[in-house]
């Protein structure tokens, strides 16, 4: 039987230990993952049987921890045997007599101790993901002149805003973008003195507006020194909106002005009339003629502590 048939016959009884849902066949399992071991698996094979795919469903599916050891080693050694660029020179056989080399002290080792190596590997991973993000803070830092500062938060926040300060035109004889976003960070954390959820919506704000395409007014102010940081930090969504939306503003408020003067110029203050509602004797009412001459005069109440509108004869 060759190579590829008894991996498509270990992948069969494989698939049907992982469909199990019992958690049985466990014993069977190992025995057909060692049985991978001693087999020479190239590359034509691993991307025909997808052997690979069947294994990581098992280890998925499985409780054993021999055999979850057991299928992140194969699984490891076949993305290795992957990542390895394909040979180009005739000397074929030297390089299979190179992998079968490697498989076989792969197999000794992993037949000692499966579980010391899964604990190394852990152990390698998370070493490498702290390295990683020691990388990445580094490299953040060192865009920004903040005198040794490494909160990641802080960090991220002036990030945020210099990536807004960046946004559109910026005049000649500026400031920097990176100094601009450490300066108006540094006086946002000096009023609240920690990065909780308050200097989080703070920040947020700033940028929403300092990135708002409507708003260039906002930006260029700021960038010039116009406004300076510590006015920027504290300055409410009204002032810093743009011209059209003050003006939209002024608008609504002078029709609810409106509004209220007329509701209450077109009525008579009175309190001989009680409200039902609220209790209060604060009424306005006016006497319209809504039924023939002959007949007495409609009069409309509001009462203009609830809002509640009545009529009587």
């Amino acid at each position: 039987m060759s190579v590829e048939e008894e991996v498509f016959r270990i992948q069969k009884k494989m698939s049907k230990i992982s469909m199990a849902s019992d958690g049985t066949g466990q014993e069977q399992a190992l025995d057909l993952l060692k049985a991978l071991q001693t087999l020479n698996i190239n590359l034509d094979i691993l991307t025909k049987t997808r052997i690979g795919m069947t294994v990581n469903e098992l280890r998925k599916s499985s409780k054993d921890d021999e055999v979850i050891a057991l299928a992140k080693t194969l699984i490891k050694n076949w993305k290795r045997f992957l990542a390895s660029p394909a040979p180009t020179t005739p000397n074929h056989s030297s390089s299979k007599e190179g992998s079968s080399n490697n498989s076989s002290v792969g197999k000794s080792s992993s037949a000692k101790s499966s579980s010391s190596s899964s604990k190394d590997k852990s152990s390698g991973s998370s070493s490498s993901s702290k390295d990683k993000e020691k990388k990445s803070s580094s490299s953040s830092q060192s865009s920004f002149p903040s005198g040794g500062m490494t909160d990641a938060v802080r960090i991220k926040c002036r990030e945020m805003l210099a990536a807004a300060l960046k946004i559109g035109e910026v005049p000649e004889g500026c400031g920097e973008p990176e100094e601009m976003a450490a300066e108006l960070e540094d006086a946002i954390y000096s009023e609240f003195k920690n990065t909780d959820m308050k200097y989080k919506n703070r920040i947020r704000s700033r940028v929403a507006n300092l990135k708002d395409p409507k708003n260039p007014g906002l930006r260029g102010n700021f960038m010039c020194g116009a406004v300076t940081a510590k006015q920027l930090a504290k300055m409410t969504p009204e002032e810093m909106a743009s011209d059209e939306m003050k003006k939209l503003r002024e608008k609504f408020v002078k029709e609810a002005i409106n509004d209220a003067q007329l509701a209450t110029v077109q009525g008579t203050k009175t309190d001989l009339l009680k409200c039902a509602k609220c209790k209060k004797r604060n009424c306005t009412y006016n006497q319209l003629q809504t039924r023939s001459a002959d007949e007495p005069m409609t009069t409309f109440v509001m009462c203009n502590e609830c809002g509640n509108r009545w009529k009587f004869c």
